[in-house]
């Protein structure tokens, strides 16, 4: 199992969960507002008057067998609109309860 945690513009929001939806993946943590910026070319998400948006994210724990597809969806989706931002970073889960 991985978990995996996406930062993205709230535009993104509706898209990403339909996008789990329709793979199969239930479970999910929500964080409405986060700020932020990206690294390389992303601009600030800080919700103020100089850099408006916002990001979300979201914490979603998936079976191995899923994780390449739905990074490939979560790729597409930021490839068409690039601007917006849009990361996902994966970790293992060694264990649960």
């Amino acid at each position: 199992m991985k978990a995996i945690f996406i930062s993205f513009n709230q535009a993104y929001y509706e898209m990403i969960v339909a996008l789990m939806d329709r793979n199969n993946i239930k479970g999910f943590t929500y964080w409405d507002v986060v700020q932020g910026r990206g690294s390389k070319t992303g601009e600030p998400h800080y919700g103020n008057h100089a850099w408006p948006t916002l990001n979300s994210a979201i914490l979603t724990m998936v079976e191995d067998s899923k994780v390449d597809h739905f990074l490939d969806l979560l790729h597409q989706l930021d490839q068409q609109t690039e601007a917006q931002g849009l990361r996902a970073f994966v970790w293992n889960i060694e264990k649960t309860i």
